[in-house]
Protein backbone atom coordinates (compact mmCIF):
# COMPACT_ATOMS: atom_id res chain seq x y z
CA UNK A 1 0.00 0.00 0.00
CA UNK A 2 2.96 2.23 0.48
CA UNK A 3 3.75 2.28 -2.87
CA UNK A 4 0.35 2.93 -4.33
CA UNK A 5 0.66 6.03 -1.98
CA UNK A 6 3.82 6.99 -3.60
CA UNK A 7 3.63 6.23 -6.92
CA UNK A 8 -0.44 6.27 -7.71
CA UNK A 9 -2.27 9.72 -9.13
CA UNK A 10 -5.06 7.62 -8.75
CA UNK A 11 -6.81 4.47 -7.93
CA UNK A 12 -9.82 2.59 -9.17
CA UNK A 13 -11.47 -0.58 -6.76
CA UNK A 14 -13.60 -3.26 -8.19
CA UNK A 15 -15.51 -6.11 -6.04
CA UNK A 16 -16.78 -8.93 -7.26
CA UNK A 17 -15.86 -7.91 -10.84
CA UNK A 18 -17.43 -4.66 -9.99
CA UNK A 19 -15.92 -1.16 -10.51
CA UNK A 20 -16.75 0.54 -7.38
CA UNK A 21 -14.59 3.77 -7.08
CA UNK A 22 -12.06 6.06 -8.74
CA UNK A 23 -10.18 8.89 -7.09
CA UNK A 24 -6.66 9.51 -5.19
CA UNK A 25 -5.19 8.13 -2.20
CA UNK A 26 -6.52 11.27 -0.38
CA UNK A 27 -10.41 10.74 -1.94
CA UNK A 28 -10.59 7.11 -0.92
CA UNK A 29 -9.27 7.78 2.72
CA UNK A 30 -12.04 10.61 2.98
CA UNK A 31 -15.00 8.80 1.39
CA UNK A 32 -14.62 5.37 2.38
CA UNK A 33 -12.31 5.77 5.50
CA UNK A 34 -13.97 4.76 8.89
CA UNK A 35 -12.34 8.05 10.67
CA UNK A 36 -9.37 8.96 12.88
CA UNK A 37 -6.69 7.23 15.25
CA UNK A 38 -6.36 8.76 18.37
CA UNK A 39 -3.02 7.70 20.32
CA UNK A 40 -2.23 9.19 24.23
CA UNK A 41 0.22 8.41 26.19
CA UNK A 42 0.63 9.97 29.71
CA UNK A 43 3.59 10.94 31.62
CA UNK A 44 4.52 8.51 33.92
CA UNK A 45 6.93 10.12 36.87
CA UNK A 46 9.40 8.10 38.82
CA UNK A 47 7.61 8.87 42.25
CA UNK A 48 4.27 8.29 40.97
CA UNK A 49 2.05 5.25 42.45
CA UNK A 50 0.56 3.11 40.20
CA UNK A 51 -3.09 5.12 41.65
CA UNK A 52 -2.16 8.45 40.40
CA UNK A 53 -1.60 7.44 37.01
CA UNK A 54 -4.91 5.09 37.01
CA UNK A 55 -6.49 8.18 37.85
CA UNK A 56 -5.54 10.38 35.61
CA UNK A 57 -6.05 7.66 32.82
CA UNK A 58 -9.53 7.04 33.79
CA UNK A 59 -9.92 11.25 33.68
CA UNK A 60 -8.55 11.41 30.23
CA UNK A 61 -10.67 8.75 29.00
CA UNK A 62 -13.66 10.59 30.63
CA UNK A 63 -12.39 13.28 28.83
CA UNK A 64 -12.35 11.98 25.79
CA UNK A 65 -15.58 10.31 26.02
CA UNK A 66 -17.17 13.45 26.16
CA UNK A 67 -15.59 15.85 23.78
CA UNK A 68 -15.55 13.05 21.23
CA UNK A 69 -19.33 10.68 21.93
CA UNK A 70 -18.52 8.74 18.64
CA UNK A 71 -15.02 7.17 19.96
CA UNK A 72 -14.64 3.71 20.81
CA UNK A 73 -12.10 2.46 23.28
CA UNK A 74 -9.42 0.17 21.38
CA UNK A 75 -6.82 -0.17 24.20
CA UNK A 76 -6.04 1.04 27.24
CA UNK A 77 -2.81 0.22 29.62
CA UNK A 78 -0.06 1.69 31.54
CA UNK A 79 -0.72 5.13 30.71
CA UNK A 80 -1.49 4.98 27.09
CA UNK A 81 -4.75 5.15 25.24
CA UNK A 82 -6.04 4.09 22.20
CA UNK A 83 -9.04 5.81 20.08
CA UNK A 84 -11.09 4.95 16.85
CA UNK A 85 -13.25 8.39 16.46
CA UNK A 86 -15.60 8.19 13.65
CA UNK A 87 -16.13 10.55 11.19
CA UNK A 88 -19.13 13.21 11.89
CA UNK A 89 -20.33 16.29 9.46
CA UNK A 90 -18.40 19.15 12.36
CA UNK A 91 -15.20 16.74 13.22
CA UNK A 92 -12.34 18.25 11.57
CA UNK A 93 -8.59 18.14 12.32
CA UNK A 94 -8.19 21.32 13.84
CA UNK A 95 -11.00 20.47 16.31
CA UNK A 96 -8.77 16.61 16.97
CA UNK A 97 -5.66 18.72 17.46
CA UNK A 98 -7.58 21.70 19.67
CA UNK A 99 -9.05 19.19 21.98
CA UNK A 100 -5.84 17.26 22.31
CA UNK A 101 -3.92 20.30 23.04
CA UNK A 102 -6.10 21.42 25.14
CA UNK A 103 -6.06 18.47 27.54
CA UNK A 104 -2.34 18.86 27.61
CA UNK A 105 -1.96 20.01 30.52
CA UNK A 106 -4.00 19.09 32.60
CA UNK A 107 -3.85 15.31 31.87
CA UNK A 108 0.06 15.38 31.62
CA UNK A 109 0.20 14.29 28.16
CA UNK A 110 3.48 13.22 27.43
CA UNK A 111 2.70 12.31 23.47
CA UNK A 112 -0.37 11.97 21.18
CA UNK A 113 -0.92 11.22 17.73
CA UNK A 114 -4.02 12.03 15.48
CA UNK A 115 -3.86 9.66 11.70
CA UNK A 116 -6.47 9.52 9.66
CA UNK A 117 -7.72 5.78 8.40
CA UNK A 118 -5.14 3.72 6.48
CA UNK A 119 -5.25 3.15 2.67
CA UNK A 120 -4.80 -0.73 4.12
CA UNK A 121 -7.62 0.01 6.03
CA UNK A 122 -9.45 1.41 3.30
CA UNK A 123 -8.74 -1.38 1.27
CA UNK A 124 -9.95 -4.62 3.61
CA UNK A 125 -13.03 -2.52 4.00
CA UNK A 126 -13.59 -3.34 0.52
CA UNK A 127 -12.63 -7.00 0.83
CA UNK A 128 -14.85 -7.62 3.51
CA UNK A 129 -17.54 -6.73 0.28
CA UNK A 130 -16.25 -9.85 -1.24
CA UNK A 131 -18.82 -12.84 -2.02
CA UNK A 132 -17.33 -16.42 -2.82
CA UNK A 133 -17.94 -17.45 -6.27
CA UNK A 134 -21.56 -18.56 -6.97
CA UNK A 135 -21.67 -21.86 -9.20
CA UNK A 136 -23.60 -21.04 -12.28
CA UNK A 137 -26.88 -23.06 -12.19
CA UNK A 138 -27.49 -23.93 -15.89
CA UNK A 139 -31.46 -24.59 -15.19
CA UNK A 140 -32.14 -20.78 -14.25
CA UNK A 141 -29.13 -19.37 -16.70
CA UNK A 142 -31.50 -17.33 -19.46
CA UNK A 143 -31.00 -17.37 -23.07
CA UNK A 144 -29.65 -14.01 -23.14
CA UNK A 145 -26.89 -13.78 -20.66
CA UNK A 146 -23.18 -14.27 -22.21
CA UNK A 147 -22.58 -17.98 -20.15
CA UNK A 148 -20.71 -20.71 -21.93
CA UNK A 149 -22.94 -23.03 -20.13
CA UNK A 150 -26.31 -21.69 -21.62
CA UNK A 151 -25.74 -24.37 -24.86
CA UNK A 152 -25.62 -27.41 -22.37
CA UNK A 153 -28.81 -29.57 -21.21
Amino acid sequence: MEECEALCTRMAVMVNGRFQCLGSTQHLKTKFGEGYSLIIKLRIHEAEGGSSLEARTRALMEYVSSTFPSSQLKDQHDGLVHYRIERSPGLTWARLFGAVEQARATYDIEDYSVSQTTLEQVFISFARMQREPQEINTKSCLRACCCCLCDRE
